[in-house]
């Protein structure tokens, strides 16, 4: 079904990656100092701008390609979004792009601002120093289908609103709260729960706990694991590997968690 066209909206060209607007928006996509100084960020692919509008967020600016402007998947999109489009050539899309081959779709947003505070009770996803986008956006996707609403990252960790991680997490930081550059130091003896931290060393197993009530998962650095702070104030669970492999990816690890306590809690 064609889109309904509205005289709120404009289509504008930009050929030029020297525009204001291009550098604008390749400062968000790049630099993690550009986001944080403009307090914006970037959603890349349909699937995000789409999940993005459905939640009644603001899109602050968009940019396609004339190819992409008239795919049906992009249409759902300018359904619902009332703004400027700004239209650019594939080629300088595929330069700014960090999904390589995809229907061209970049949206400018602010970045979230809350006041929630932690809520030292509730079911909480601690991120100490993970560095991988593609293991932070995993494991906000797989906290968020474990119905986990908590995440709290350390600093050291990757951008949590990052492109990148956007990308990674597919929607999922739309139903999360998240606190970034936190000190574990700070919060950690506040939580009136159990807390849990991942290690492959004097560890006990992580079948024989009881995750029936709400409980704190701490994750560790993807090459040094967890730190020695978290390992002395949490409870150390392994998670049994006949095959005898050293370790777990952290994100696949984290996930395990999660559903162990899914399934305990069912």
């Amino acid at each position: 079904m064609a889109s309904q066209w509205t005289p709120f909206m404009s289509i504008i060209y930009l050929e030029s990656k020297d525009n204001a607007k291009i550098k604008h928006l390749r400062g968000l996509i790049e630099q993690q100092s550009f986001r944080k100084k403009q307090k914006q960020t970037v959603l890349e692919g349909t699937h995000l701008c789409l999940s993005w509008l459905q939640e009644q967020r603001k899109i602050i600016s968009l940019f396609t390609t004339e190819v992409a402007l008239k795919h049906a998947d992009f249409e759902k999109i300018i359904d619902i979004y009332q703004g400027a489009i700004f239209v650019i050539s594939e080629s300088l899309y595929r330069d700014l792009s960090t999904l390589g081959t995809t229907l061209a779709c970049l949206a400018v947003i602010d970045l979230p601002q809350s006041s929630q505070a932690i809520d030292f009770k509730k079911d909480t996803l601690i991120l100490e120093n993970i560095q991988d986008p593609g293991n932070v956006g995993t494991l906000l996707r797989s906290a968020a289908a474990a119905n986990i609403k908590q995440v709290v990252c350390t600093k050291g960790s990757a951008s949590l609103w990052s492109p990148r991680v956007l990308r990674a997490g597919m929607g999922a930081h739309f139903s999360l709260y998240t606190f970034e550059n936190i000190e574990l130091d700070m919060i950690l003896e506040q939580f009136d729960i159990p807390v849990f931290v991942t290690s492959s060393h004097h560890a006990t197993n992580l079948y024989d706990q009881d995750l029936t009530k709400p409980c704190v998962w701490i994750l560790g650095n993807e090459g040094q694991g967890a730190s020695e702070y978290a390992l002395s104030h949490a409870q150390a669970i392994t998670i049994p590997q006949p095959g005898g492999q050293e370790s777990l990816n952290v994100a696949i690890a984290g996930s395990i968690c999660f559903f162990e306590m899914v399934r305990q809690r069912q």
